[in-house]
């Protein structure tokens, strides 16, 4: 957009106009007459009130897409964008600091999201060809969109690319509907840009950096062509920047003083990181937030390395007081929450690693008063520490859990670093700046992608295989044939069986995983996130197709400990005590235990896991080291630096245990399974003390995360912060890599389902992510509610 189209654009808005700069001049005259409707949501944008405008922007979009398929796949990706970006960027909001709300389009050029690529929204678009705005034309043009990117995007074309031994396995991809055992995913996840980089560049120092790199770089190239790209990609930069500023020139012809003054300095601020390296606390945070907009990234990173020293500077120079600085933060956390990523939307501060500790500190202190203010359901904050860190960290971050906030999670540094070393097979030097992200995968910060895209529920392996290989719900062959798996004459037997059944589908996952990695790096260079991940200006690659310095997956594994207590039941049952034949088990659960009360007895009698007690202990540290061992040793079968599991855990617990018959840990059928390393809610009743001993038993040396979920009441930490400081400094002694703690009356949960208007803003954990319980399925609401609460 150059400076002419975009001082007609914003002409147009202040008259109330829907129109893109980037539409052709004869739509532009077609549409000049056309008042704006009202924003109806938070993060709105114009085009969402005209579906005629709509139509017109993604077809534009579709046809850039088809005038540039011979020309470089950066060229492309960069001019798609430039026409994507009015679809994107929403109203700068009456109470905003920042600049950068944003929405996915229905038709777009993402990689951070529910797909990657280039991708059409199928349920956005069926809402907006049913708009009755629409006219006949638009609505015909809208149903041509649809048939010409169905083959088209990113998506399908990596379906299209599955060889036959992965169709017949990976036949299903509604895993939320299906009783099926494994699914793959499709999104290019967990992207933690280099913002260190970008704030001490800015955008001229990424321009000078390239332009090294491209002198070098052979006529007509690929990486010349990534280069090119890179440099258009940062004039749309630029371009979104003052497109912004002039928004805000705008807006203060009509605003009251005091938010005329705010907005004349965000004009400021936009029209500095444009052209300049930020300079001041309020430049970097509006530089990374819509940088990482642009980009499609939906983490942010270790903010305090990144934002530590600007603030500490202001600090000492007097151009920045405190109070101001927590303003400033306060707003960013409420457009992060804005943006609605429950699952991401990280913020990490604390741990090994970062550049200057002292200044790190100071940000993170400060950034923990914010989010103990906001209660906010994002970012997701997070604090890493270690044995010699500053401990007014650590102690801030009990106190700010202790009001019932449920941030931040605590990472252990003495723990998680040992283990991403052994893990993912890296140095030290490395395995420090590991991250978590989404729901508690762990990234190495810039250095490494690991999306999980696939998803695997133990218990429906263990299900199919009790019933010879027969899906008890659809009744249909799923996974190993009877023949295969055996007889079950011992238990050791079955258990090889479920085995099988597992190895079968992370087998032909780790295939996928590297299939979509091949079919992105094809698709596009992604060329913001190139720009900001270790080694791809340097290889002149974009990042998913060499540019990385490590390309990882992880996939999902839900089911753990039912599957664990279920084989517990199972082995003492059937083959040890013999109170059960194999037969009247499996009859029992096919009841869903109508009549068989009680086997169902028996069953719950059985020892589970999360008392410390070694027999059911024992196989939930076996199930998850088989789980996580086949899935590691894929990794250089698949041609990944590493490919690991995560036992993460989201409501997905709730979603795939719908789709779950009955199981031999007396769990009835269609409810929901145990949250991640936790114990089925309710089956720990030892104690805090037996609960904590039996989560640390599973080796967390074999994975890229595993989350854990605590449930302890206030009284925790008003009344026993002491001993409540000492279980948990045992608990890090004896190998607990992290926590995850709701911090709750004994009655809240129970009042908020009976009043929940009087309970509007009790936010929980789920798993790895943060809600508001009253606005919760009642199954998830009741899964969190069977958790034991110390």
């Amino acid at each position: 957009m150059n400076d002419l189209s975009r001082r007609k654009f914003l002409n147009l808005t202040a008259q109330g106009v829907i129109i893109s700069a980037f539409l052709p001049s004869a739509l532009q005259a077609a549409m000049a007459n056309k008042p704006v409707g009202a924003t109806v949501v938070k993060n709105g944008n114009r085009f969402l009130s005209e579906p005629n405008a709509y139509i017109s922007q993604m077809k534009l979009f579709t046809d850039t897409y088809k005038r540039n398929n011979n020309a470089s796949t950066a060229l492309r990706e960069v001019e798609c964008m430039k026409v994507q970006y009015p679809l994107q960027f929403c109203d700068i909001q009456p109470e905003d600091l920042f600049a950068g709300r944003d929405r996915k389009p229905i038709l777009s050029f993402m990689p951070q999201s529910s797909a990657f690529g280039y991708y059409l929204e199928e349920s956005g678009m069926k809402a907006l060809l049913d708009d009755p705005k629409l006219t006949p034309e638009n609505k015909k043009v809208g149903n041509d969109l649809v048939k010409y990117w169905a083959g088209e995007n990113s998506v399908q074309k990596t379906r299209n690319s599955y060889p036959e031994s992965l169709k017949r396995v990976l036949n299903s991809e509604a895993w939320m509907t299906e009783p099926i055992i494994a699914a793959p995913l499709y999104r290019m996840s967990g992207t933690q840009c280099d913002f260190d980089k970008l704030i001490r560049l800015g955008i001229p120092g990424l321009r000078k950096e390239i332009a090294s790199y491209k002198s070098k770089a052979g006529k007509g190239s690929e990486s010349l062509s990534l280069y090119e790209g890179m440099e258009k990609a940062l004039d749309l930069f630029g371009e979104v920047a003052n497109y912004y500023a002039d928004l805000t020139v705008i807006q203060a012809k009509t605003a009251l003083p005091d938010r005329k003054k705010e907005l004349l300095i965000m004009e400021k601020v936009l029209r500095n990181i444009a052209a300049q390296k930020p300079e001041t606390l309020r430049e970097a945070i509006q530089l990374m937030f819509l940088y990482a907009d642009i980009t499609g990234t939906i983490n942010y990173g270790r903010m305090d390395e990144y934002l530590g020293d600007i603030y500490a500077s202001e600090l000492k120079q007097g151009s920045l007081s405190k109070p101001e600085a927590i303003r400033l933060m306060s707003n960013l956390w409420n457009v992060i929450d804005a943006k609605g990523n429950v699952w991401d939307s990280r913020v990490i501060v604390g741990g090994k690693g970062r550049r200057n500790e002292k200044n790190a500190d100071q940000f993170a202190l400060m950034a923990m008063e914010v989010t103990e203010k906001a209660r906010n359901i994002t970012p997701q904050f997070t604090l890493r520490f270690y044995k010699g860190q500053n401990p007014a960290l650590y102690n801030k971050a009990l106190d700010v859990i202790g009001t019932g906030n449920p941030y931040p999670m605590i990472y252990n540094d003495e723990v998680n670093i040992p283990s991403v070393m052994n893990a993912f097979k890296i140095p030290y030097e490395e395995a420090i700046h590991y991250l978590p992200f989404g729901c508690g995968e762990y990234i190495l910060y810039h250095r490494s992608v690991g999306t999980p895209s696939g998803v695997i529920n133990l218990l429906q392996a263990l299900s199919v295989t009790i019933h010879k290989g027969i899906s008890p719900v659809s009744k249909k062959p799923v996974g190993v044939g009877a023949s295969e798996l055996g007889t079950f004459d011992t238990f050791d037997k079955l258990f090889s069986a479920y085995k099988k059944n597992v190895e079968l589908y992370v087998e032909q996952l780790a295939y996928q995983e590297r299939l979509e990695y091949k079919m992105a790096g094809k698709v596009a260079p992604f060329l913001f996130l190139s720009m900001v991940f270790d080694d791809c200006i340097k290889r002149g690659k974009g990042i998913f197709a060499g540019g990385v310095r490590y390309l990882g997956g992880t996939l999902e594994s839900y089911g753990n400990t039912n599957t664990a207590d279920s084989l517990a039941a199972i082995k003492k049952l059937v083959y040890e005590d013999k109170k059960l034949t194999l037969d009247k088990m499996v009859a029992a659960l096919d009841a869903n235990f109508e009549g068989y009360g009680k086997e169902r007895r028996m069953m719950l009698d059985v020892a589970k896991y999360g008392n410390d007690e070694n027999y059911a202990d024992d196989i939930k540290v076996e199930v998850d080291r088989h789980i996580c061992t086949v899935t590691r040793n894929m990794s250089e079968k698949a041609g990944l630096d590493s490919y690991l599991v995560v036992i993460i855990n989201n409501s997905a617990n709730t979603t795939m245990g719908q789709q779950t018959a009955a199981t031999p840990d007396g769990r009835k059928a269609f409810t929901y399974m145990a949250n991640a390393n936790a114990p089925v809610g309710g089956a720990d009743k030892n104690g805090v003390t037996a609960f904590l001993n039996s989560i640390v038993k599973p080796d967390t040396k074999i994975h890229a995360g595993a989350v854990q979920n605590m449930k302890f009441s206030k009284d925790m930490f008003s009344t026993y912060r002491p001993k409540t400081e000492a279980l948990l400094k045992t608990y890090w002694e004896k190998g607990g890599a992290q926590c995850m703690i709701n911090c709750l009356g004994r009655d809240d949960l129970e009042n908020a389902m009976k009043y929940p208007e009087k309970y509007a803003n009790l936010i929980v954990r789920v798993g790895g992510f943060c809600a508001r319980f009253v606005e919760l399925p009642r199954e998830v609401q009741l899964e969190i509610l069977s958790r034991t609460l110390y």
